[in-house]
């Protein structure tokens, strides 16, 4: 087992999603029990389905010097960037701690594959369109490099694309760099917006659910798909800052799209997390489930909470506020997870009645009101590529 490590201070946060802009937005939501989910209204030819769309990105534009990274992720994630003063956060660290010394790390599944495919459509048979022509764009480190021309880091710049797990396993990252003393602090962010791609790619696979996502429902359909932003400053002190107890990773590739049946990755990356967090499983209070509302990602993790958690523990899926994020789930549902630490709030399982047989009395069926301490947060993404995140309160 891993040994114990020195937690970090998360100096500053935000998520942009389907619910709003910033905490405030958030957490106001989950108190609502008000979803971001709504009828498709994205995709030009008919899918029946709910997503979990943000509003006005269509309008935001970015300044002339930034005009070259254009696309509807980078605005997601420029419109990110704006809340709860995060992009004055990451430049003070930024002047603070030098620019080679400060990491920037990113998550995403899908980066700017929608400019991609709109410049596809293009195409014809006697010319290359201009739209093509533009590699920045077409390309995975696509939000690498417009948030690295945004902020003005030069210590490391990586993009994490494991599928789901992506922006939960740049935490992992950032902590590692700042442990072996190759920076001072991390700016982690995760954005993915929606994107033909996707939508009809898990409408292929028959994962798309018709109506809005009932995550660990004994009827459940499979997920809606959402788009989202967050972004987190790590760096070693922060005074009444929350803090990044541990976290744990694991990759049990047992089939592309199924979760291993039982569960061997996800127990691994949550045993790791507890190591190196330096608790045990009855310390911890809440659990925001990766909890997808598919048929098989659900059943096992439903197994894994119930097998290794007392009954007293919380747990909860928040895909049925915002929509599945990708890439951007993992960051995503770490804020949602410090927002229920900050406001002594479980977040309820939304949309969900009848759970599946496999839910033990951990799952959180609607708001609950208690203190929570430590808080964990699951990432389980295809190929069987896993990461959990261990969060507690402010020192």
């Amino acid at each position: 087992m891993p040994s114990r490590i020195p937690p970090l201070a998360i100096t500053a946060h935000t998520a942009t999603s389907a619910l709003g802009r910033g905490r405030a937005a958030h957490i106001q939501a989950l108190r609502d029990r008000r979803s971001g989910l709504r009828a498709n209204d994205f995709t030009a030819t008919p899918l029946a389905c709910a997503i979990g769309r943000v509003d006005g990105i269509e309008q935001v534009a970015l300044p002339d010097e930034l005009a070259r990274y254009d696309c509807r992720n980078n605005r997601l994630a420029w419109l990110g960037l704006g809340a709860d003063g995060f992009l004055g956060a990451a430049r003070a660290a930024i002047a603070r701690h030098g620019a080679q010394r400060v990491a920037l790390l990113v998550g995403t599944s899908t980066a700017s594959i929608g400019v991609t495919e709109q410049a596809y459509r293009e195409l014809d048979a006697d010319r290359f369109p201009p739209a093509l022509a533009v590699p920045h764009l077409h390309t995975p480190h696509s939000l690498g490099l417009f948030l690295e021309a945004v902020l003005g880091t030069r210590g490391p710049c990586m993009t994490i694309a494991t599928a789901c797990s992506s922006s939960a396993k740049i935490f992992a990252q950032g902590e590692r760099l700042i442990r072996l003393g190759i920076v001072d602090a991390a700016i982690v962010a995760g954005v993915d917006s929606l994107c033909g791609s996707v939508l009809f790619g898990f409408n292929a696979l028959e994962l798309i659910s018709p109506e809005a996502c009932r995550p660990f429902d004994a009827a459940r359909r499979g997920i809606s798909i959402g788009e989202g932003a967050g972004f987190a400053l790590l760096e070693r002190e922060g005074d009444g800052a929350p803090r990044l107890l541990g976290h744990g990773e694991s990759s049990d590739a047992h089939h592309m799209s199924t979760p291993h049946p039982q569960g061997l990755g996800a127990r691994l990356a949550l045993a790791d997390a507890l190591a190196r967090a330096g608790i045990a499983a009855d310390e911890v209070d809440y659990v925001n489930l990766h909890g997808t509302a598919t048929l098989k990602n659900d059943e096992v993790e439903a197994t894994v909470l119930a097998d290794t958690f007392p009954a007293r523990t919380r747990a909860s899926s928040t895909k049925g506020w915002t929509g599945h994020t990708l890439g951007a789930a993992g960051i995503l549902e770490a804020v949602l997870a410090l927002l229920a630490i900050e406001h002594g709030l479980v977040p309820g399982t939304l949309n969900t009645t009848t759970p599946d047989a496999a839910c033990g009395p951990q799952l959180a069926l609607g708001n609950e009101s208690r203190a929570i301490r430590v808080a964990l947060s699951n990432s389980f993404g295809f190929g069987g590529n896993n990461c959990t995140l261990a969060f507690g309160c402010a020192a």
